[in-house]
C-alpha cells in the first residue's frame, strides 16, 4: 500500500498520473510532486520489501530536483524486476476536491501503462473528494492512495 499527499500552491503546474491537468494550481514538492505516481512507487516498492519512495528517490538530491515522476514509476519498475517481480494490477484513489478528475482518468491509465510496460487493464485509477472536509476539502492539497499486487517471474 502506498499513500502521498502534497500542497497545492499557485505558479507550478498540476501533474497527476503523468499527465498535465490544467488548474490554477499545481503540487509543491522536489520533484513533479505526481502524487498517483509516488503513491503508487510506494506500494510497489512496500510489496517488493524496498523500502519506499524516499529511500529510493531522496528529497534532499540534486539528481532529483524537479524530476519528472514518470522516470521515478520507470526506476521503480526497475527495482521490482531487478528482484524478480512482475506487475499484478495496481489500484489507486486519488482524493481532490477540484479539478474533477475522471475526463482525465483514460490518459492517466494510458500513460501509467507505457511508462509501467503493462495492460491498462491492470490499472485502476478512481477519483474522490472528501465532500469539503480536511485539508483536501480546504483546497489545501491533493493526497492518494495505491494498492499494488505482485507476483515472482
Amino acid at each position: 500500500m502506498g499513500y502521498d499527499v502534497h500542497q497545492l500552491v499557485e505558479g507550478r503546474d498540476l501533474w497527476l498520473g503523468g499527465i498535465k491537468i490544467e488548474h490554477s494550481k499545481g503540487l509543491l514538492g522536489h520533484s513533479d510532486a505526481d502524487v498517483l505516481i509516488h503513491a503508487i512507487c510506494d506500494a510497489l516498492l512496500g510489496a517488493a520489501n524496498l523500502r519506499d519512495i524516499g529511500y529510493h528517490f531522496p528529497d534532499t538530491s540534486d539528481k532529483t530536483l524537479n524530476m519528472d515522476s514518470k522516470i521515478i514509476l520507470k526506476k521503480t519498475m526497475e527495482l521490482l524486476a531487478d528482484k524478480g517481480y512482475v506487475l499484478g494490477n495496481i489500484d489507486a484513489t486519488v482524493c481532490a476536491e477540484h479539478p474533477k478528475l475522471n475526463p482525465h482518468i483514460p490518459a492517466m491509465k494510458t500513460c501509467l501503462a507505457q511508462v509501467i510496460g503493462c495492460d491498462e487493464d491492470q490499472i485502476s485509477i478512481k477519483a474522490t473528494t472528501t465532500e469539503k472536509l480536511g485539508f483536501t476539502g480546504r483546497e489545501e492539497g491533493i493526497s492518494a492512495y495505491a494498492v499494488a499486487l505482485i507476483a515472482k517471474k
